[in-house]
């Protein structure tokens, strides 16, 4: 595959993925998950990578979710080769990939971005870095892995919090809440990552594999979620409501979602 919206490589034990569409806050689209997924089987049928690091490019975001403007524009996140639109099996992925994935946190890491960051097993912030939510307010949600596993990690209470009134957090805020193993200047990020890399690339692999598995093995009842969250957003995203929140947001006013309260 001849990448467009990220850049790939392997330098030595470790794997590189970095999301790269800095003019957008690194936010994604079709192609750039179905990149990210090619990267990762390849990460992961390459025996001589032993751990993988997830960026974003530019100092400004990690990523920022899904793009807003492109589902503004056409409805949905644009073409890609499957034809499909599949996020849901990069979470998938990024969980079952037996091979400890880093997130480097260069920077906003929003939304969408917020989740891939989450399902990483460790995350390295910058100092600079912003953590949250975004959904209720672009007529979104990730109603699987991003809630019900983000519960495990900072508690009920903060992760709702968290989704409900979309507030951003500091590294320090989330460092305190178990949301990030460690901060470094935003200059050391990514030499702090390929440290933890080549350390852990000097543990048994097949130790390693074990563990990530018997980790996920309490969490992973929640794939059935998140499909069914993928399958009601897929139709959330065209309604009058989603796309009232997609459109504030490419328009850059703050949305209307008055008419659309209503009992259940």
């Amino acid at each position: 595959m001849d990448y467009e919206d990220i850049l790939f490589e392997i330098d030595g034990g470790t794997a590189v993925i970095t999301m790269n569409r800095p003019a957008r806050y690194n936010a994604f689209r079709a192609r750039t998950v179905e990149e990210m997924i090619h990267a990762l089987r390849r990460s992961w049928a390459d025996h001589d990578v032993r751990a993988i690091i997830l960026t974003g490019a530019g100092d400004k975001a990690f990523c920022t979710g899904g793009d807003v403007k492109q589902r503004a524009e056409t409805g949905d996140y644009g073409p890609s080769e499957s034809g499909l639109f599949e996020i849901g099996y990069l979470h998938k992925l990024l969980r079952d990939i037996p091979k400890p994935v880093i997130a480097a946190v260069n920077g906003l890491a929003i939304g969408g971005g917020h989740v891939l960051h989450v399902l990483c097993d460790v995350t390295i912030a910058a100092d600079t870095a912003r953590f949250g939510q975004t959904g209720p307010k672009v007529g979104s949600f990730d109603a699987g892995f991003g809630s019900a596993y983000l519960a495990r990690v900072v508690g009920e209470k903060k992760a709702r919090e968290i989704w409900f009134w979309c507030r951003q957090y500091s590294a320090q805020e989330a460092l305190e809440m178990g949301l990030v193993n460690t901060i470094v200047p935003a200059a050391d990020v990514m030499a702090e990552a390929r440290s933890w890399a080549a350390e852990v690339a000097e543990r048994s692999p097949t130790a390693l594999r074990v563990l990530k598995h018997s980790f996920n093995a309490d969490t992973d009842h929640q794939a059935g979620l998140s499909n069914m969250a993928m399958a009601a957003l897929d139709l959330f995203a065209v309604s009058d409501e989603g796309m009232e929140g997609a459109h504030a947001f490419a328009e850059k006013r703050p949305p209307d979602f008055a008419r659309h309260h209503r009992p259940h």
